[in-house]
């Protein structure tokens, strides 16, 4: 009989799954998307961040606004607008970034999004005012400036300063501010305008005192210690000036101000790695700044790279035409692919700017000739060609000019004076205007000295020393912190051979402004006053903060000879060959006594006979010439040179006992 089975622990049929067409597994597969869908929106809806809080973010933006960073301002603002654009408040935070930034058609357009948002009209004025300055607007930035209200009459006064100085009125400026700061002598921005307006005018003692005041109000405000580096900058070198940049940059790493000036120093200075980092960055804070453009194009040019060179030169466009820089590098770039009349336009523009620019006249004058206008080129080599320290390639450009108009005896004698090197000693560039009619331009703009100065100069092409002086005496009084004053007073006292005094006013304009021009006129008056110990100790200081000046350089070197210190002497005039290559006969004389003093006779002589090749009848050339082969046992012949060097120099008692030394052997 069959055992009796419970029906709950009977045995179950095993149920097989349904087999899949092709129809239920799409719908399968679409199944699982979909709650893979949702298990990864809730992860997401769990861990998502948090919408951005514009309060916080305005609050953030006013904060960094007034810790001086304001590209920070300009982000934590947008970040406040794109949370909640309809809020008035942050789009004119926004628009006072830009204006810091110095943008002012976006702080224009952040401006009227203010307005239509219902910020009232009336607390915009004064921004609307600097936004116009920024765009080259003067006469509308005073205009709103007036509607300011008194709340913001400070800020107001500010920016018509800064329009009256744009159109030319700096005396008004000054005024302008000296009342603001009468009233309240505690605002460090109407410090830092009045710094500007006299550095743009060539006040650096005035500027001193502004930015320095300036700084000790706002140590962490960009305007103020970029002011502060250009200033030191101007007074001490490159070197000094570097630290304010840094400074600046701290406090806001993408203010572009700041990095273009850090920059172009950093270029000046030979540390060209850094330099395009800086452009790099100014990229990055201002995209297409012209001015990075240009310190790029720079940067090329010194590479090689002339295509590249003229490439972002291009792409800088119209923002920096007229600027002396660019107009050198863009006439460069001409002259070397042979368009000689565009490098003409280039220079001729150049010129007009800068009159006393003897490089810029040189090189104007071959890209005439190289275009064919002989007579145009010799009006503007005349200056130079009529200069007792005419360099060679001037002379040489001169006698092309006179053999191409037909002056066969004119050409000859400016030959002849290549042919002997460096002549006089070195004048101030006098002008050739009459002085009366300079006078008229100094009487129609008594408040700005450059006209002053222009009489001065005509004084002294005209050789009238005493009234040069009294004149020169005159302007320092009334712009005694005007280094182009003190300059013009120790060129006036140098043409009347009166050297002790125009030392001291040259020591006051190096004090003012330590450039390469007031440094030659320093270091060439104490040398003829019997002061070389302090002239060697100006050059120093000089090089300390221009360490790739190949003038300083090669006095260093020349110095070096002197004192018989032979290996720095090498080291020093090698650097600057290697710079400038094998055409200055006064490196290469150099060269050859040091190398001979150092007691290598060969290289010595290589050296000398180099030197006498470009300039036989120089005195110095010819005695170093004959030195070389007496060390190295050509006696005849030295002889025969060390002759000609004494008839050249029948004065100078060093060349005369190497003649007696060599004849008493």
């Amino acid at each position: 009989m069959p055992s009796a089975t419970y029906p709950l622990l009977r045995p179950r049929r095993k149920r097989r799954l349904p087999r899949l067409t092709v129809g239920s597994r799409g719908r399968v597969v679409a199944i699982l998307v979909l709650c893979l869908g949702i298990v990864a929106g809730g992860y997401a809806l769990a861990n998502r961040q948090a919408p951005p809080d514009a309060r916080r973010s305005l609050v953030d933006s006013l904060v960094t606004l007034g810790a001086g960073n304001y590209s920070a301002a300009r982000t934590n603002a947008q970040a406040t607008i794109a949370a909640d654009p309809k809020r008035p408040m942050p789009h004119a935070v926004l628009a006072r970034a830009y204006l810091e930034l110095g943008d002012g058609l976006a702080a224009e357009a952040e401006l009227t999004r203010a307005r239509d948002a219902g910020l009232p009209a009336a607390r915009l004025h004064q921004l609307q005012a600097q936004a116009r300055l920024l765009q080259g607007d003067p006469n509308g930035a005073i205009e709103e400036a007036a509607k300011a209200p008194p709340r913001y009459a400070g800020y107001a006064t500010r920016i018509r300063a800064r329009a009256l100085a744009v159109q030319g009125d700096t005396a008004a400026a000054q005024a302008t501010l000296a009342l603001l700061l009468d009233a309240n002598p505690r605002d460090a921005a109407a410090w830092t305008d009045l710094g500007r307006i006299r550095f743009d005018m060539g006040d650096i003692g005035g500027a001193t005192l502004a930015a320095a005041r300036a700084v000790a109000l706002a140590p962490g405000e960009p305007a103020a210690l970029t002011l502060q580096g250009e200033v030191l900058r101007s007074r001490y070198g490159l070197i000094a000036s570097l630290p304010w940049f840094e400074q600046a940059l701290a406090r806001d790493a993408y203010y572009h101000p700041a990095l273009i000036q850090y920059a172009s120093t950093l270029g000046e200075a030979g540390r060209n790695v850094e330099m395009l980092a800086a452009t790099r960055r100014a990229q990055q804070a201002k995209p297409g700044s012209p001015q990075a453009l240009y310190l790029q194009a720079v940067l090329a040019a010194r590479a090689g790279n002339t295509g590249l060179s003229r490439a972002l030169l291009q792409l800088a466009g119209r923002a920096i035409d007229g600027l002396p820089g660019a107009l050198l590098l863009s006439g460069a770039l001409d002259y070397g692919d042979g368009k000689f009349e565009q490098a003409a336009a280039a220079w001729r523009q150049l010129v007009a700017v800068q009159p006393m620019n003897v490089t810029a006249r040189r090189l104007l004058g071959a890209a005439l000739l190289r275009s064919g206008d002989a007579r145009v080129a010799l009006e503007t080599l005349r200056p130079i060609g009529l200069r007792p320290d005419a360099d060679r390639y001037a002379l040489g450009l001169v006698a092309r000019g006179l053999a191409v108009v037909g002056d066969g005896s004119g050409a000859a004698q400016m030959l002849d004076r290549a042919a002997t090197g460096t002549g006089g000693g070195s004048l101030a560039f006098a002008t050739t205007d009459m002085v009366g009619t300079l006078q008229a331009d100094a009487n129609d703009a008594a408040d700005d000295p450059t006209y002053a100065i222009g009489v001065i100069r005509g004084l002294i092409g005209m050789g009238d020393s005493a009234g040069a002086i009294a004149r020169g005496r005159a302007l320092v009084a009334a712009s005694p912190g005007a280094p182009a004053a003190q300059l013009a007073l120790g060129d006036a006292l140098a043409l009347a051979n009166r050297y002790p005094e125009a030392a001291t006013a040259y020591a006051r304009a190096a004090d003012l402004t330590f450039d390469e021009s007031t440094m030659l006129r320093l270091v060439d008056a104490l040398g003829r006053t019997g002061r070389a110990r302090d002239a060697s100790a100006a050059l120093a200081l000089y090089l300390s903060q221009n360490p790739q000046s190949l003038t300083g350089q090669r006095m260093l070197g020349h110095l070096q000879v002197v004192a018989g210190d032979w290996n720095a002497a090498i080291e020093t005039l090698e650097g600057v060959r290697r710079r400038i290559g094998n055409r200055d006969a006064g490196v290469l004389t150099d060269l050859s006594q040091a190398y001979a003093g150092d007691g290598d006779a060969d290289v010595g002589l290589r050296y000398a006979k180099a030197a006498y090749a470009l300039v036989p009848m120089n005195a110095a050339a010819v005695d170093a010439y004959g030195t070389a082969l007496a060390n190295s046992g050509d006696l005849a012949g030295a002889r025969q040179l060390l002759a000609k060097a004494t008839k050249l120099a029948p004065a100078d008692p060093a060349i005369a006992d190497h003649l007696r030394q060599l004849q008493s052997s």
